[in-house]
């Protein structure tokens, strides 16, 4: 099978996942290691995660990565599993065309496109246009496109819902395959945007009290996503058994870990 055969494969295996019975949970790696994990432990798909490769190169989240740097490490990623993997393209850098072609060279079968420019969102005329050039440069069926749009963390005026919505629907004609709403809590703004939006909604857990995949599923929410919670967690736990060390000097953190030559094996 050509490489380009075995793309389109994961890429259709990938949108089947978004209209499957249920929901499904696609868990964000912030490198290689991390994503050979999690497809170990089993999920069927990898997102990677913005903010978690950006902390892991010891910058903040939020446009320090440049696309070069960005889509390398996407690329080990995808290089280091046999499941698809869909990638966090912030809001496209300076040319969303040249950035999804670029995702599809490293092998992404997907990724998710911001609505939002520095403190503001885009236009709603520009971000429909830059979703559409996403789809020109990776056709229906190559890239499962995910539009996400921040009208939930107060970029637009008036009523979040309706905001979200007017969004969502354009951004579908546009050629999205599925709509990405970060920020929304409420069960009941969950519902409506799920019955709503004519297309899988993917919302991601951790940001908010909504963190219990299966409560999303009752929702309506078809793709439940991490952001960089499990970076968050990672790190977490390296600062904790850091100030054990540097305090009373015990090995606590060393409980449950696994062992040197179990995870020599996993990574051969």
């Amino acid at each position: 099978m050509t490489s380009a055969a075995r793309q389109h494969d994961r890429a259709a295996a990938f949108l089947a996942l978004h209209h499957g019975e249920g929901g499904f949970v696609v868990p964000n790696a912030w490198d290689a290691g991390s994503a050979r994990i999690l497809e170990q432990v089993g999920f069927a798909a990898i997102a990677t995660t913005s903010a978690g490769i950006a902390w892991s190169l010891g910058v903040p989240d939020g446009g320090h990565v440049d696309r070069d740097t960005m889509l390398e490490h996407v690329g080990r990623i995808v290089a280091a599993v046999g499941v698809p993997v869909t990638a966090d393209l912030e809001s496209g850098y300076d040319d969303v065309a040249t950035t999804v072609r670029r995702a599809v060279e490293v092998g992404a079968v997907g990724g998710n496109l911001e609505d939002q420019a520095g403190d503001g969102l885009f236009e709603i005329e520009e971000a429909v246009d830059r979703i559409a050039a996403a789809r020109d440069a990776a056709p229906a069926g190559s890239f499962v496109l995910n539009a996400r749009t921040d009208t939930w963390f107060g970029g637009a005026t008036g009523d979040p819902f309706e905001a979200t919505l007017e969004r969502a629907t354009r951004y579908l004609e546009a050629g999205a395959d599925c709509v990405f709403v970060p920020g929304v809590s409420a069960e009941d703004d969950v519902r409506r945007l799920a019955e709503a939006i004519p297309a899988p909604l993917n919302i991601v857990a951790g940001l908010a009290s909504l963190t219990d995949a299966p409560t999303l599923f009752s929702l309506g929410v078809k793709r439940v996503s991490l952001g960089g919670s499990l970076t968050r967690a990672a790190y977490s736990f390296l600062e904790r058994a850091g100030r054990e060390l540097l305090g009373p000097g015990t090995l606590g953190f060393l409980d449950g870990a696994v062992s040197y030559a179990d995870l020599q094996q996993r990574f051969e």
